[in-house]
């Protein structure tokens, strides 16, 4: 258990202080008070007041974290604009977070999902920097008779170039451009001899095992693969290249995770591999297993996924604040108080029916239901 537990906790503490950090380093760029930065919800298990007030604490339930203005009413930052005017004075005021221009509560708001965005790219610049990058091209030792891959017309020895016009440099991209993938079918390009052509595989969906031993749905398309002449291409990178591909990491994650989650609203991505934090913990405790390079890596892909799902427009989400900020900006005038408390119960009930959603799965792949 602790080997699970360890883990997970070191893993939430980091990527939810950094969510955390990047709304209150805009909040206090821009004058707004802070009273509370929590890591965890409910009682407080230790923590301390710094010089400006605001009360720094770790909780017992570590499922996110929340950074509370002055004046909110809650850890939602929601507010009576017309009873703060009244209660507090001029000096007061400008501390308030629902004052603020709406430029400036925009990015309070944008600053905890860009704040995992960065701390994703920093980790994999880091990684091609001082560890390096493969550069292995993908060439097909073996089609597996009968496999959608020898019905789509793949080779031996065809070098692999794209899968769905993402761009293969590593023999290790194919696996991944495979499982991203949601289409019917996949699109492959090819070099074969002299010549470069697309072929299309429809793979096969089976029930298998990940890397870790989890059961997962596997896309298998039949195929082997080696490295191009039999030579390992892993190099260190450059500052300025290893910036390039750390932001395009985080841009196919982040692009690539949008896709799955709209292909499973549309019935056409399996549902079953949505996880919550059951699963993401016992995975961080299989992925430390092996070395900090694997955890920090899995860091960088959670610190994403936390950044993207708090963009959502669901009330109650950093998304949902930013939708709230857009009718404003349309409309020259906050929404009124009793709609946007009607948008947060909405919120209220998703988030709680995802969560209800995501820990069945997690039960479900502990073996507790069939």
């Amino acid at each position: 258990m602790l080997n699970y537990l360890i883990p997970f906790i070191v893993l939430i503490l980091i990527v939810v202080f950094i969510h955390e950090y990047g709304h209150y380093y805009f909040a206090k760029k821009y004058g707004v008070g802070v009273t509370d930065f929590s890591i965890g919800f409910g009682k407080e298990i230790f923590g301390w007041n710094d010089k400006s007030g605001t009360r720094w604490k770790i909780c017992w339930i570590p499922l996110g974290g929340y950074v509370k203005f002055f004046g909110d009413r809650n850890v939602f930052s929601q507010a009576d604009q017309d009873k703060l005017i009244e209660k507090y004075d001029e000096d007061e005021r400008k501390k308030l977070f629902t004052l603020k221009p709406l430029n400036q509560r925009a990015w309070i708001v944008f600053g905890g999902p860009l704040a995992n965005f960065i701390l994703a790219f920093l980790i994999f610049f880091s990684i091609y920097t001082f560890v390096g990058k493969d550069f292995t091209p993908a060439v097909i030792n073996e089609v597996q008779k009968e496999s959608p891959a020898e019905i789509g017309g793949l080779k031996q020895d065809d070098i692999i170039l794209e899968i769905d016009n993402n761009k293969v440099e590593s023999i290790m991209d194919v696996s991944k451009f495979i499982t991203m993938s949601t289409s019917d079918f996949i699109d492959f390009k090819v070099k074969r001899s002299y010549d470069e052509i697309i072929l299309k595989v429809k793979p096969n969906i089976v029930l298998g095992e990940d890397n870790l031993g989890n059961k997962i749905k596997k896309r298998i398309v039949g195929i082997k693969l080696g490295a191009y002449n039999d030579k390992i291409n892993h190099v260190k990178l450059s500052p300025i290249k290893s910036a390039y591909y750390a932001v395009h990491e985080v841009y196919y994650v982040s692009t690539s995770s949008l896709k799955y989650i709209g292909a499973m609203l549309f019935g056409k991505a399996d549902t079953s591999q949505l996880g919550g934090p059951i699963r993401i913990a016992k995975i961080s405790g299989q992925v430390a297993t092996f070395g900090v390079l694997a955890f920090i890596s899995m860091m960088a892909y959670i610190s994403i996924s936390l950044g993207l799902i708090n963009l959502f427009p669901i009330p109650m989400l950093d998304g949902g604040h930013l939708m709230f900020y857009a009718f404003e900006k349309v409309l020259g005038r906050p929404l009124s108080q009793k709609t946007q408390e009607g948008f947060f119960r909405i919120g209220l009930f998703l988030l709680l029916s995802l969560m209800f959603f995501t820990t069945f799965n997690d039960l479900k792949d502990l073996g507790l239901f069939r």
